[in-house]
């Protein structure tokens, strides 16, 4: 009895069953009485790929792993408070480490206008010849790229010499302090830039990655490891540039107080040496006068004369430490996709989309039209 129930419980089920059954043989026939189709979309498809593969140029990928010195509290110690130790505690220049540009900053810092147009100009090795140098701006001219990307850019170029033509003389760039003026070529090599270097920052480790893609190798790794060098060049003359303009100061401040304490000194001896005969009341108050005016001066330039030392010593304790983990390899293999990527990417693509046009495209279409 027991078993009867459940084969009854069960037989509403058996319909949808077989209605699923029959529809994926139904869907299976469709398929195989297609095949033929299908198989010109994966030649097709093949096809495409094949010759996207070959437009697309080759491009190479160098990354450096950097582990640099975050800024942090320092106190006393390091080669300034070295310094405070041997010059007394009064000699002291409090730093709280906090700067405005670091580490932390890298991928703004890479990816900046200013920081960008000083690469245009650095010379990389010459892709077609052998031991000679070229700037950087004409190597981005002569790289190569897809043919579709000239079709697509042909309306803004004939556009754009319309406008050359209709325009007057261009004016003079404006001088003025932080002003950058750029060209149209210069805008869009940095802009191209932007996309192929890149800087990443692990929070946690410190550790950065300085990425750079092109096209050719030498050049890749070349690019990579003068992006480094100038990352560290930025962020050292920030974080030592307050601590040069205070030992500038300084060395001004200390020249002058020696200069005042030079002449103080000098009219002591002076008076002293045109007086040395005379007891009167009047030459002893001058006399202790003077000698107070050169023990204070002497005062004043001994303390500056600390804190010059002092400063020099922070000129080179603010300076960050750079371990390059990895540095700048020629790579042997090109990054990204391969051509077979792309074929097999492409007669996927192919294959599918002929398979839902048939299968359900056509249908869909048909209601449409009789809806």
């Amino acid at each position: 009895m027991t078993t009867e129930q459940h084969n009854r419980d069960m037989e509403p089920l058996n319909p949808n069953t077989d209605e699923m059954e029959i529809d994926l043989l139904d869907i299976v026939r469709k398929i195989i009485g297609i095949r033929k189709t299908l198989y010109k979309a994966a030649v097709a498809g093949a096809v495409i790929g094949l010759i996207v593969g070959f437009s697309i140029p080759r491009k190479y990928t160098v990354t450096v792993t950097l582990s640099p010195e975050m800024g942090d509290s320092k106190g006393n110690g390091g080669l300034a408070g070295l310094a405070a130790s041997f010059l007394g505690s009064g000699a002291s220049m409090g730093t709280d480490g906090s700067d405005a540009l670091n580490a932390a900053l890298s991928s703004d810092i890479v990816s900046s206008t200013p920081f960008l147009l000083d690469l245009l100009d650095m010379q990389v090795p010459s892709p077609d010849k052998d031991g000679e140098e070229t700037d950087f701006s004409t190597y981005l001219d002569n790289q190569s790229s897809p043919w579709w990307s000239y079709v697509l850019g042909m309306p803004g170029m004939i556009i754009g010499g319309i406008r050359d033509l209709l325009s007057s003389d261009k004016e003079p760039a404006a001088e003025k302090s932080g002003l950058i003026v750029l060209t149209q070529e210069e805008s869009d090599k940095i802009e191209s830039l932007k996309k192929n270097i890149s800087a990443a920052m692990d929070k946690k480790t410190a550790i950065t990655n300085i990425s750079v893609t092109l096209q050719d190798p030498k050049v890749t790794a070349v690019v990579a490891d003068s992006v480094v060098r100038k990352l560290q060049e930025c962020i050292i003359g920030y974080r030592t540039s307050k601590a040069k303009d205070d030992c500038a100061y300084l060395e001004k401040l200390y020249k002058d107080r020696q200069q005042e304490y030079y002449n103080a000194q000098k009219k002591y001896a002076d008076y002293v040496d045109t007086h040395d005969n005379l007891i009167l009341q009047s030459v002893r108050a001058e006399q202790e006068r003077l000698q107070n005016d050169m023990s204070l001066a002497y005062q004043v330039y001994s303390q500056v004369a600390n804190q010059l030392q002092m400063a020099r010593a922070k000129v080179q304790e603010e300076k960050p430490v750079f371990a390059v983990v990895e540095p700048a390899v020629v790579p042997l293999r090109p990054s990204g996709m391969g051509k077979k990527m792309y074929i097999l990417a492409f007669m996927f693509l192919a294959v599918f989309a002929t398979m839902g046009w048939m299968l359900l495209g056509k249908d869909l279409l048909h209601r449409l039209r009789n809806f």
